[in-house]
């Protein structure tokens, strides 16, 4: 769990959003690992906070303190107190890829097929 490193609790409007320090700096000892950064399922079902950006991505060269953007999706103002959890981070293996242009693509099932076409009976 990230917690927030406040000295004074820290007011969120419904519709509003706000960067949290953490008051944390990790060193991630590969550049095939990476921080995932998820919201507390709590916070988002009880009062509507959630991150701003869905998920937070912590690359292995980011040396920075990590940041916490949330939004209040809710209907009512929540208060963030000091040293209150408020994001969870994972971390994961990531596989480095180098992307080439192409002209063709081989034919799948699916095809360009996208939001909403694989769950159809």
């Amino acid at each position: 769990d990230l917690p927030a490193c406040l000295d004074s609790p820290v007011l969120i409007e419904p519709g509003s959003r706000v960067v949290i320090p953490t008051g944390l700096a990790l060193q991630i000892p590969s550049r095939y690992i990476v921080g995932l950064v998820f919201p507390r399922s709590g916070l988002a079902a009880r009062h509507g906070i959630s991150l701003a950006n869905a998920v937070g991505v912590i690359d292995s060269d980011y040396k920075g303190e990590i940041l916490i953007a949330l939004i209040n999706q809710g209907d009512k103002e929540y208060l963030i107190n000091p040293g209150e959890r408020v994001a969870q981070i994972v971390f994961m293996p990531v596989f480095k890829v180098k992307l080439e242009e192409t002209d063709t693509l081989d034919d799948t099932v699916r095809g360009t097929g996208g939001f909403g076409s694989t769950g159809q009976l």
